[in-house]
């Protein structure tokens, strides 16, 4: 049948076998960021298991048991964060970024899964670039382009069949790790390029070093199938060819920026160097995330247990994970969401409904644990407006 798990037993990004697991659950939602209408259909939403096994030859880390045909980006999905005065921000400044390194005006850029397509024009406004962007859960009307911008979607899954023209620059952000064949994208993405020698690309990608290091299970969900750090990223690219030209960290440590060129490679960087410390953190993991799993949970129960009224701040797949992960139900009584079409609708998994923060104003939370500790300023600001003043912690 196609949706059953088929176990790989070779690595999808260098074809290593030797694999050991470092993670597993039995089962988890298959999608995390999908918008249900009803508690009860969230409640039945379908779960499937998940094993992480760690490749010791190149350092990546992937879902064994990965079925992509249970995942349909297609479908009402909600995964922007741009309602986030933060993350705008950060946006805005990767834009800039790319404008002060890359001529891109009048040049062609494919955005590879752009989303609802807030980046795209951000950077056709800051560059003057001539921009296509690819994504099965792109929302026309959700995205109003000003004249004078030459940027066009195409609602699917990326082809290279249908990109219509041969890209000088190629933007990639948090869609590699939902690729389950990670070395046969890069094919694809190298018969997009054609001959067109010298194309820049521009990839982000959350980081797995720190989930290793932090035991931070709220990070790991069934559609993320693909984990990489600084090194086994930048070993995909020049195993496919291309250059690695710029690598760190970004948003608080949580993302991989990399800058990389459609060309054979030099040295690598010297923050590529990372397998021993990586092969020492994922030997390490399953005592971790163990130990995480059960402080977070012993957190809640006992507040709930004492009589708190305890929310968290994050509808998206942290917040199903810290829920779904942990058997989290009623010892949570309130999800948050600034997130407007995330409002009003329920989580896979537990079957919360998701909330608008106003909501929190006849109901006050003692506790509010926010799913990413970039924001804790934003959404205490946000508290500090309404007049409350739960105790804040972040995961």
């Amino acid at each position: 049948m196609a949706d059953k798990p088929i176990p790989r037993d070779a690595c999808p990004a260098c074809g290593g076998m030797a694999l050991s697991e470092i993670y597993r659950l039995d089962a988890i939602p298959v999608q995390s960021c999908v918008l249900l209408d009803t508690a009860a259909e969230a409640r039945g939403f379908r779960t499937a298991p998940l094993v992480l096994c760690f490749c010791d030859a190149c350092g990546f880390i992937f879902n064994t048991v990965f079925v992509r045909e249970l995942v349909d980006y297609a479908s009402t999905t909600e995964e922007s964060q741009h309602f986030s005065g933060t993350f705008n921000q950060f946006a805005k400044d990767l834009a800039a970024e790319i404008a002060s390194l890359c001529r891109l005006e009048g040049k062609r850029t494919l955005e590879i899964g752009c989303g609802k397509g807030e980046f795209l024009k951000e950077l056709a406004e800051q560059t003057g670039t001539i921009g296509l962007g690819v994504d099965p859960g792109f929302i026309p009307e959700r995205l109003a382009v000003e004249s004078g911008h030459d940027i066009a979607f195409q609602r699917e899954y990326f082809d290279p069949a249908t990109v219509p023209f041969s890209p000088d620059f190629v933007v990639c952000r948090h869609t590699l790790e939902h690729i389950p064949d990670v070395k046969t994208f890069m094919a694809d993405i190298a018969r997009a390029i054609g001959q067109n020698e010298g194309v820049g690309l521009f990839f982000e990608t959350p980081d797995v070093r720190r989930v290793l290091d932090e035991g931070a299970f709220w990070d790991i969900y069934y559609e993320h199938c693909s984990y990489f750090t600084l090194g086994s990223h930048a070993r995909l690219f020049r195993a496919a060819g291309m250059d690695v030209t710029k690598l760190y960290l970004a948003y608080d440590g949580q993302y991989i920026i990399q800058y990389a060129k459609a060309a054979p490679g030099v040295a690598p960087l010297e923050n590529e160097r990372d397998l021993d410390d990586i092969r020492r953190l994922a030997a390490a993991f399953p005592e971790r995330v163990s130990a995480i799993r059960a402080r977070w949970t012993e957190f809640v129960t006992k507040r709930h247990a004492a009589g708190k009224s305890v929310a968290i701040w994050g509808g998206g797949s942290k917040g199903v994970s810290f829920l779904t992960t942990n058997g989290l139900n009623e010892e949570v009584s309130r999800v948050i969401d600034i997130n407007p079409f995330k409002q009003g609708k329920f989580l896979p998994g537990t079957g919360h409904r998701v909330c608008a923060p106003e909501e929190l104003r006849d109901s006050p939370p003692d506790i509010v644990i926010v799913m990413n500790r970039i924001y804790l300023n934003e959404i205490g600001a946000r508290l500090e407006e309404m007049g409350l003043t739960p105790e804040l912690v972040a995961v």
